[in-house]
């Protein structure tokens, strides 16, 4: 079943922007594939840092705890 949007404000945002992912990229960048994915696995367990791109969506989605209709919808890609 779909979930309904056709009354929503929806924002998709990329991990890279909400995300600080610069170190994790560096290492693919300059490491390649099989450095990048020993990296992650040694890193999984941490939380990701806040990106450029965090404050404006924590602002968006704090619409949603004074409306119980919940108006906005954020996508991660």
């Amino acid at each position: 079943m779909p979930f309904p949007i056709d009354e929503k404000l929806v924002v998709a945002v990329a991990s890279s922007a909400l995300f600080d992912l610069t170190e994790p990229h560096r290492v693919f960048a300059e490491k390649g594939t099989e450095e990048y994915r020993r990296y992650q696995r040694e890193h999984e367990a941490e939380p990701l840092l806040p990106g450029v791109a965090f404050p404006f969506i924590r602002r968006l989605l704090s619409l949603n705890v004074s409306s119980p209709d919940q108006p906005v919808e954020v996508i991660l890609l």
